[in-house]
């Protein structure tokens, strides 16, 4: 059974444990509620895509990727403190996508400038913390689902049927750490808040390290 970090008990003399990590937001509940009802029909057409579970929907910010447990703990006051230093960000969910021919997401529409510098202040904590990461350049959007190997049109032609879709405006309320278990089975992949802040002060909660 594996513990909390996702680690295999009996693994732990033999290796450190680790967590695979990233910093992101979440639409609120309604505004996913409107993006799922947008999908209903390539729900029923593709069923064979693995589609992401609606609770696991979020805007990477910052994709830590895997780190030893011990690395985490430092980064938290920093993001708290970013968090309480930031306010909301405007945002809406808008159209789709996919990369390549597997991944298909929704994009994301208003502050984009605003969105852009919370992740550069997210990016500069990291990099004050001492944990290595890609800095990628943020493409903001929500990963919806993935197409199983030699299914080169679900997600094209699901990502054609998003075309029109014009979610509506919330604002970013929370700040999340968050763990996965991406890569520890062959189930689907969960995540949980480590820790969560909202934006312009105070802790929502954590689940631990």
């Amino acid at each position: 059974m594996a513990d909390s970090n996702g680690s295999n008990g009996s693994n732990q003399g033999s290796r450190p444990a680790t967590v695979r990590v990233f910093i992101a937001l979440a639409p609120p509940d309604d505004a996913k509620e409107e993006l799922a009802r947008e999908l209903g029909p390539a729900y029923a057409a593709y069923p064979d895509m693995r589609w992401n579970r609606i609770e696991d929907w979020h805007i990477t910010l910052a994709f830590l990727g895997e780190l030893p447990v011990e690395v985490v703990p430092p980064l938290r006051p920093r993001l708290a403190e970013l968090a309480a230093a930031r306010g909301p960000v405007r945002l809406a969910l808008r159209g789709g996508g996919h990369f390549g021919e597997r991944v298909l997401w929704s994009g994301i529409d208003g502050d984009l400038d605003g969105l852009h510098r919370l992740a550069a202040g997210v990016r500069a904590a990291v990099e004050e913390c001492g944990i290595p990461f890609e800095d990628r350049p943020l493409r903001p959007h929500l990963t919806l689902a993935r197409a199983r190997r030699n299914d080169a049109s679900s997600a094209v032609e699901a990502a054609a049927g998003l075309a029109g879709f014009a979610g509506r405006r919330w604002r970013t309320e929370r700040l999340h750490l968050v763990g996965s278990n991406i890569g520890r089975g062959p189930g689907p992949i969960h995540y949980r808040d480590i820790e969560a802040w909202n934006l312009g002060g105070g802790l929502v909660g954590q689940q631990g390290s």
